[in-house]
């Protein structure tokens, strides 16, 4: 029986396509430690918020930020958690050691830290993020309201310098 040049270019197509076997169980396999990989890298870096206000000294420190409560201290203003509580002109206009708006806000933060009464901590962490030309005196007054605030194992926020 003599097939036509159609009907054998049908035949030979059907003989060459053979059945690909896609073995799914190594794909999942390679999506699920990478997913994994993902998690476990994501949770291992933490970041300050990004403030184009404030210029950070540099310095060589190589510890990384832990998430605490973030004061952020500019030429302007002082804000907590980036809601502003203060202006440095009133902070350095009062002769007292304490900036009261910075108090009572730090005051509101420690309230919502702890679940349980128990579980409080009598140093609670805090990041100061302070423009490098900020005077000491105001630098100072934000220490000592921190600490009044139990708020005592102070941090600061420093640019890494690089090795130029």
């Amino acid at each position: 029986m003599k097939h036509t040049p159609l009907q054998r270019r049908a035949m030979r197509r059907e003989r060459n396509l053979e059945m690909v076997d896609m073995n799914l169980v190594s794909l999942i396999d390679i999506f699920t430690i990478l997913i994994f990989f993902l998690l476990s890298n994501s949770t291992a870096v933490e970041t300050l918020p990004n403030s184009k206000a404030v210029k950070l000294p540099e310095s060589i420190a190589e510890n990384v930020p832990k998430e605490t409560v973030v004061v952020v201290v500019n030429n302007e203003d002082i804000l907590v958690q980036g809601h502003k509580v203060a202006s440095v002109a009133e902070a350095m206009a009062d002769d007292g050691d304490v900036i009261g708006p910075l108090k009572a806000e730090l005051d509101i933060q420690a309230s919502h830290q702890p679940v349980r009464a128990e579980n409080t901590p009598q140093n609670q962490p805090i990041t100061i993020m302070g423009d490098r030309n900020i005077p000491y005196r105001l630098l100072r007054k934000v220490m000592v309201t921190c600490a009044r605030a139990n708020f005592s194992e102070v941090s600061f926020a420093v640019q890494t310098k690089s090795d130029t």
